[in-house]
């Protein structure tokens, strides 16, 4: 078995909880080199996790003949760059998510790939599924709620009610683009559950707080996404969804996805549990994952998978990505222009 050998773009804080350790519990798998936003944390994460090399940039992680394989772990305001780099120089790319700033970047990522098919291009997936997604999806399908008429999406963190605390960099637009809190972790889900959306989605939103201290510089700075925001939308299987999201709104008794059909509710939560209500029963049922399905946290033994074996990536490949942007797109266009937009426009 050769060795794969990893680089590192940008280590943040799911890069050092995750992939590093992910990386390395994996048989012939090495981590070889890192580079981070500024020479001092790159240093940092190689001396906290023993990396031998320091990388002065990107280019020079991408041009390294021993590297097979760059994870990405920036923002994303460099996903785009970084991953096209990448894939051109020859390299597998396992890139975190959100996919790119906009619809319109994750395209120019899609065919980057594409024009590389021998190569493994993968987004970290949204995580907080992994142990009912497959059983619920099956439930859908197999139609036991019934005919779904209507989803609601809801998740109130009440993690921006401090006004005194600094500002995150998923309150900036530069950084971040057109994602808007956790709306495009959510909008993967669903797809992964009910298929894709289709139609129009019209969205709402405010910026509650206009200013926070950046921490980079000590100096007030403008919030720009929005702390509250509600989607509505359609699925194509002709399903209304909509989603609300606010870290202005502690609630989190009330969090998750209700999947309302014609014979049934389900209701999950956040930490992965579900329950079933048939219509006429006095009570629900909690759902367990079917035998086999509960698979937790793969992403990194997925990824070496695809390289060594050319296993097929699904949770998540670059179509998916691309899918979920294009709602991220449209919802955003539709909050700035105050209008209902087509997906396709």
């Amino acid at each position: 078995m050769s060795t794969i050998r990893i680089g590192l773009i940008g280590a943040g804080a799911n890069t050092a909880a995750r992939h590093i350790p992910g990386f390395r519990r994996i048989p012939g798998v090495e981590i070889v080199g890192v580079v981070n936003r500024t020479p001092e944390s790159s240093r940092r994460v190689a001396d906290q996790f023993g990396i031998p090399r320091v990388f002065e940039s990107p280019e020079a992680v991408c041009a390294d003949p021993e590297i097979d394989a760059v994870c990405i772990g920036t923002w994303p305001y460099k996903h785009r760059d970084y991953t096209i780099m990448a894939l051109e120089a020859g390299k597998h790319v396992l890139c975190e998510a959100r996919m790119a700033m906009d619809l319109p970047e994750a395209l120019e990522m899609l065919a980057a790939a594409q024009r590389r098919p021998e190569l493994v291009a993968q987004l970290v997936p949204a995580p907080f599924d992994f142990r009912l997604g497959p059983t619920i999806t099956r439930l859908i399908a197999e139609g036991a709620l019934g005919e779904v008429r209507e989803v609601t999406v809801r998740v109130l963190n009440g993690q921006g009610l401090d006004p005194h605390a600094p500002l995150h960099w998923r309150q900036r637009r530069d950084y971040s683009g057109r994602n808007v809190q956790m709306f495009g972790i959510y909008v993967e889900i669903i797809e992964r559950w009910l298929g894709r959306h289709a139609g129009s989605v019209t969205a709402d939103g405010a910026i509650l707080i206009p200013e926070r201290r950046d921490p980079e510089t000590g100096q007030m700075a403008p919030v720009t996404v929005p702390d509250t925001y509600v989607v509505c939308g359609e699925l194509a299987r002709g399903a209304r969804i909509t989603y609300h999201l606010s870290t202005m709104a502690a609630g989190a008794e009330a969090n998750g996805i209700a999947v309302h059909g014609t014979k049934a509710v389900l209701r999950w939560r956040p930490d992965d549990t579900a329950e079933v209500v048939t219509f006429g029963q006095p009570h629900g049922h909690p759902l367990e994952p079917d035998p086999g399905t509960d698979r937790g946290w793969r992403v990194e033994e997925d990824f070496i998978a695809s390289i060594r074996e050319g296993a097929p990536v699904r949770l998540t490949n670059f179509e998916d990505g691309v899918a979920y942007m294009r709602v991220v797109d449209a919802a955003h266009r539709s909050w700035e222009e105050g209008r209902r937009l087509p997906l396709g426009e």
